[in-house]
């Protein structure tokens, strides 16, 4: 007789912290918009130099301009201190995220983002 393995479903909601196992093991995650846009960034003056720039797709370049539109921290050393305040605090590396992504003014704005 053959056991049956049944995967139990468990329905994802970012208010209660619980995504599927491919959002945790995927690392993007925690990224910030403006870390986003850095990254993106980067790709673009590296195609660019290797004059690829034609190659670089319509998605590609709509999501740059996005990120860079939605782009609060213009360098890595305000991430680094953005992150820096966050460190050690008992979050989600999600809340994390949305948290420094939103830049909410109070503490109730930013429950309320949740």
């Amino acid at each position: 007789m053959s056991s049956i393995q049944v995967e139990e479903h468990i329905d994802e909601d970012a208010t209660e912290m619980r995504f599927p196992k491919e959002f945790e093991s995927a690392g993007c995650d925690a990224l910030l918009t403006s870390e986003v846009f850095l990254l993106l960034e980067h790709r673009r003056q590296q195609s660019e130099q290797k004059d690829e720039i034609e190659e670089m797709s319509e998605v590609f370049i709509k999501t740059l301009n996005y990120a860079r539109r939605l782009s609060r921290f213009k360098n890595r050393e305000t991430i680094r201190a953005v992150r820096a305040i966050f460190a050690g605090k008992p979050l989600h590396k999600f809340e994390v995220a949305q948290i420094a992504n939103l830049c909410p003014e109070t503490s109730e704005e930013a429950k309320a983002s949740f």
